[in-house]
């Protein structure tokens, strides 16, 4: 269990007036981006000192400890926050302020009117726009399971279907407590329901095409990122999250699929055409569109994500060629984090820009899925297997996320 800390050795001649307060909120601001725990400490502690303020801060996913003054004489503060997704263009904003108070060119109280006001900002993607990216991330993720016309077309609905679902939850507290739940349930059914339509069908694929945008790979990779930076209490919170968000998924899949004899034949294990390969590259070049709006990025950052994409989806399938699919991931990862720290030190901005967005092109979050779906479904030993791979190639990716940090650091905290 780590927590970050200014060390009074640095402290810049006293504090500055309004300085603990704009800590706090700075906290709560870049807990509220999405930014892990360890990050949000670090941020913390590098700035604390130019401030002229000893402090200790500790991050986990639903709270943040900040305690100002000597060890003797501290006070301490409980943050209650919620666990929120990822916005990168509000990141990028926090960053920046972060900078200019460091840089002082900007007063604790200025720095706090601007995150007020970053705060009482509009999204910049409206619901229908949002409801599309879902739509589209499905579709391309379909193709990139092996999908065929009818499993993109297929995926591309219920990922919209998902979009709405997430949207409806967002206004209500009560509802997002079971979203995954009933989300994962409705895709199923859904899938079940479209292949009278769409025959001949596979309803699972298209299932969990629909949901990805829901599936936590990427949780489960920071978890392990929090763990092997000795953050334990923060990443073993953030692994209970992904467990129980699988296991949502996974029963609504497994609930679903029993519906599939109700289809008969219109209900196939295979893709029955599989499409010509140039889909796959056309797959790959609307991705980061629909990233761009679903981890909520300025639209000047879609290049960035779509060559940060490139490099992981091209990297991951030569090396995996070559080495295994524990071997690929790895070494994807790390080219994905040295892109991300590139990027973070040419251009001043956070490295999770490039970074988060390519990792859902890596992370193997569809076997969570199935292996919950198998162990439902009675099947211990497929299930257990796939749990397992899903575990060794998550921790492929969080290593080469942090081996790239070790040889080219970003130099900033985000």
């Amino acid at each position: 269990m780590n927590g970050g800390t200014g060390a009074p050795s640095e402290l810049a001649g006293g504090p500055r007036p309004g300085a603990e307060r704009f800590l706090l909120r700075l906290a709560r601001a870049l807990h509220e981006s999405g930014a892990p725990s360890h990050r949000i400490e670090e941020a913390m502690a590098v700035l604390a000192p130019r401030l002229g303020i000893e402090g200790r801060f500790f991050s986990t996913p639903t709270s943040i400890f900040v305690s100002f003054g000597s060890e003797e004489e501290s006070r301490t503060t409980l943050l209650r926050v919620e666990p929120t997704g990822v916005g990168l263009e509000r990141m990028v904003h926090v960053d920046e302020v972060i900078a200019e108070v460091q840089a002082d060119r900007l007063t604790p109280a200025a720095a706090i009117a601007q995150l007020d006001a970053l705060a009482a900002r509009p999204p910049r993607y409206g619901p229908v726009l949002t409801i599309a990216a879902y739509g589209l991330a499905a579709a391309t993720v379909a193709r990139f399971l092996g999908g065929g016309w009818h499993e993109v077309v297929v995926g591309a609905l219920i990922g919209a279907q998902t979009g709405v679902f997430a949207l409806l939850a967002s206004r209500h507290r009560d509802a997002a407590r079971v979203f995954e739940w009933i989300a994962s349930f409705a895709a199923a059914a859904a899938a079940v329901g479209w292949a009278l339509v769409f025959a001949p069908l596979v309803p699972a694929m298209a299932a969990v095409a629909g949901l990805i945008v829901l599936v936590p790979g990427l949780t489960l990779t920071v978890a392990l990122t929090e763990l092997a930076t000795r953050h334990l209490v923060s990443g073993t919170a953030r692994m209970a999250g992904a467990a129980l968000t699988f296991l949502a998924i996974g029963f609504g899949l497994a609930l679903g699929a029993r519906l599939e004899p109700l289809v008969g034949a219109a209900s196939v294990a295979a893709p029955s055409s599989p499409l010509p390969a140039w889909t796959e590259a056309l797959a790959l070049a609307v991705t980061p569109l629909a990233l761009t709006v679903l981890f909520r990025a300025r639209p000047r950052d879609v290049f960035v994500i779509a060559v940060a994409g490139a490099v992981a989806y091209g990297t991951q399938r030569v090396a995996s060629q070559v080495a295994g699919p524990e071997i690929g991931i790895l070494v994807a990862a790390f080219a994905v984090g040295l892109v991300g720290n590139l990027y973070a030190r040419l251009r001043r901005r956070p490295a999770a820009v490039a970074i988060v967005p390519s990792l859902i092109l890596l992370v193997p979050g569809s076997l969570g899925v199935r292996s919950v779906s198998a162990l439902v479904a009675k099947e211990v030993v497929p299930g257990i297997e796939a749990l397992f791979t899903l575990v060794v190639l998550a921790a492929a990716l969080a290593a080469g996320i942090l081996l790239a940090n070790f040889v080219m650091p970003p130099r900033r905290p985000l």
